[in-house]
């Protein structure tokens, strides 16, 4: 059974480069991890989808670290980890998750 993961982003935020070099190595090293990328570019396509922030990480169609009233709209996201706020999960937070979906 694979493990489908989307990432959204948009251009404009850096963020997403470091969740998707982590999404590139989680990819890597779990066979059955199957990464999908989509580009956010217009405001319009960030409400049809309820993007929250780039970047935005789907497992299995679900938004892990979603809370609840988050603006929807073309902006940076931060993620709360053990290290304080950062602009990505980490990566012990990425493999956690996945093994909880398997």
């Amino acid at each position: 059974m694979s493990v489908e993961i989307a990432l959204l982003y948009f251009d404009g935020c850096p963020n997403w480069r470091v969740a998707n070099e982590l999404l590139d190595r989680l990819a890597y090293e779990h066979q059955d991890v199957i990464v999908q990328r989509r580009n956010v570019g217009t405001p319009e396509e960030a409400e049809r989808v309820g993007f929250v922030g780039s970047p935005t990480i789907l497992i299995d169609g679900v938004d892990p670290w979603a809370l609840d009233g988050a603006a929807v709209g073309l902006s940076c996201r931060v993620y709360t980890t053990h290290d304080g706020l950062r602009g990505s999960p980490t990566w012990d937070q990425l493999e956690a998750e996945v093994a909880s979906r398997r």
